[in-house]
């Protein structure tokens, strides 16, 4: 299981599969059921508007171990079932296990209602949610709601892929469609253009599916759609020369620092930044970002084709939205240069997606996406904006000593977490949390309500992988080891590794014990975990699992284990164990 931005240590079934799903999710519960919380009644009270702060308390029937008293996986699995968001989590699992549910990144079968009998499209995805094109697939399929069979496939930067698909699939693109035929023969379709146009052409408008390209007799509309497409790709191609290549010499400047006072304010800077020169390739990556910027201002809505007809994102925005995802982060990471607050269209147009559901089952953070990036396209190089592109390499990276260290602020400065549901929506129903009915975001949610339902969520998965995700974290013990004669391009990425065992039983017990801390404790953890912590940890292991903590921290990945608002309580948790030892 190396890195896997979205695997991490919920996924360790397979040491073919380099994924941090050692947590995997047969088991699915929310926070705890108060005394009269069924999870239906609780979904009621979230729907009709009401604040539902005793969602989060404690039944007397679950009460919990003392601070400081560490349970056995089974008392935590159970635990955290007893939570509203647990059992919210364990009851949505059982849906999507049976083609129902809210879309996730580890689903593999999709109905929406529509039939029963097993589907005749498969589409072969990546594992982690790493690619961009499977991003693209996946979103058209959900937006669509076209019943669909999923497989889940290791991209070669982080593991094997299985003989079964190399078989179907000898090139071993992602993502791929098969179609199982009345003759019962299949036929394989790769390259996501083409397998998106033909969903969208045999799941048509008059069979009651959403439209998502102008009809053939639109001549004005398909002319818009080539234009746009073309300009995604010249988009794609400045930003491969701005990330990918060293900057040449600086030529004109850049309005309002590279920042954009962003990070600069929300950290304790000065918004005022002086003008600053800028390389071609950055002239010209915002030039192009400006004509994006241009289009998607010329329509009503969000969408670049927001209209009566297409009140919804349409194949365009999807083929945008995976990059521009990657060039927020990477543009941020290796250049300095923060790009929403620079261009208010596309800053709304994001804003549309993130309160979609089914974009945020697939949506990534940025730590993820600068570790998954480099095996896919090559290394960044640094350049751009010095400060600014410092700090933003310290908070991203947790390097910083603060964006992965608790207390957490309740949003992220650069990454926001309410513009829609941080969490899947059978969590915030179930604890009692609504969206704003003005802008349907969750700006204005209760900080300490919304934290502890995503520490739980957090608690809830680490209950699920028990054992296995303390054997996974033990390969950063002093022991323990990548296998060097199977390696991948991904820098985290080790599926073969071993386990330090004689640290093995003492990482258990620190995980147990943050386990713990997640589904238990109030916003202030008790010292008399802290205590618990050093006694189960003897002084000639500690630093094993200090380095077995750090190992799994840093391959905690956004989608496939958490999203980034649970994910990140799970990372400083794991800090503040560290911090302990």
């Amino acid at each position: 299981m190396g890195w896997v931005p979205g695997l991490l240590f919920l996924s360790v079934v397979s040491r073919k599969v380099d994924s941090f799903a050692v947590l995997s999710s047969k088991h699915t519960t929310p926070l705890y059921r108060g005394t009269h919380g069924t999870v239906s009644s609780l979904e009621r009270s979230g729907r009709d508007g009401t604040k539902a702060s005793s969602c989060l308390s404690m039944s007397s029937s679950a009460a919990p171990a003392a601070a400081g008293t560490i349970s056995a996986w089974e008392e935590l699995r159970e635990a955290s079932g007893q939570t509203i968001v647990g059992a919210a989590l364990d009851q949505e699992t059982h849906l999507r296990q049976t083609g129902g549910g809210s879309a996730a990144v580890g689903n593999k079968l999709r109905l929406y209602g529509k039939q029963t009998e097993k589907p005749t499209l498969t589409l072969f995805r990546d594992h982690a949610g790493w690619c961009p094109y499977c991003q693209k697939a996946m979103l058209l399929v959900e937006e669509k709601e076209i019943p669909m069979n999923i497989e889940l496939v290791p991209m070669r930067s982080y593991g094997d892929k299985p003989k079964s698909f190399t078989d179907l699939v000898p090139s071993g693109l992602l993502p791929a469609l098969m179609v199982e035929r009345s003759d019962g023969k299949k036929q394989v379709i790769t390259e996501s253009q083409v397998i998106m146009e033909l969903l969208d052409t045999w799941h048509p408008a008059s069979e009651g599916y959403k439209p998502m390209m102008p009809s053939k007799d639109d001549t004005q509309g398909r002319a818009k759609y080539t234009q746009l497409a073309q300009l995604e790709r010249e988009l794609f191609s400045w930003w491969c020369t701005l990330i990918f290549r060293p900057e040449g010499r600086p030529r004109g400047n850049i309005p309002g620092g590279g920042a954009g006072g962003l990070l600069a304010g929300l950290l304790g800077g000065n918004k005022s930044q002086p003008q600053e020169e800028m390389s071609g390739a950055m002239r010209g990556f915002l030039d192009c970002m400006g004509q994006v910027e241009k289009n998607l201002g010329a329509t009503p809505g969000p969408w670049f084709f927001s209209s009566k007809e297409y009140d919804h994102p349409t194949m365009i925005d999807f083929v945008y939205v995976s990059h521009v995802e990657r060039m927020l982060a990477s543009c941020a990471y290796w250049k300095g240069l923060e790009l929403r607050s620079r261009f208010p269209n596309l800053d709304r147009w994001l804003t549309a997606f993130e309160q979609r559901e089914c974009y945020l089952a697939f949506k990534s953070d940025y730590y993820t996406h600068v570790m998954d990036i480099p095996p896919q396209y090559g290394p960044g190089c640094d350049g751009g904006f010095d400060k600014e592109r410092m700090e933003f390499q310290g908070y991203i990276s947790g390097r910083d000593g603060k964006s992965w260290t608790l207390p957490l602020p309740h949003d992220d400065p650069i990454q926001p977490l309410y513009r829609g549901p941080p969490v899947p929506l059978c969590v915030l129903q179930a604890a009692g949390i609504v969206a704003d009915p003005d802008d349907g975001s969750y700006v204005k949610s209760d900080p300490d309500i919304m934290a502890r339902a995503c520490r739980q969520m957090a608690g809830w998965k680490l209950s699920l992988g028990a054992n296995k995700v303390s054997k996974f974290a033990a390969r950063g013990g002093r022991n323990g080891g990548r296998n060097m004669r199977k390696t991948f391009g991904a820098e985290l990425a080790d599926p073969y590794a071993d386990a330090d065992m004689e640290a093995q039983p003492h990482v258990d017990a620190a995980l147990r014990i943050v386990c713990s801390v997640l589904l238990r404790e109030p916003n202030e953890i008790s010292p008399d975990w802290d205590q618990a912590l050093l006694s189960a940890v003897p002084k000639d292991q500690r630093k094993s699992v200090m380095s077995s903590l750090c190992y799994l921290r840093d391959r905690v990945g956004v989608p496939r284990d958490l999203p980034l608002a649970a994910g990140r309580q799970l990372r400083a948790h794991l800090n503040w164990a560290i911090d302990i030892l």
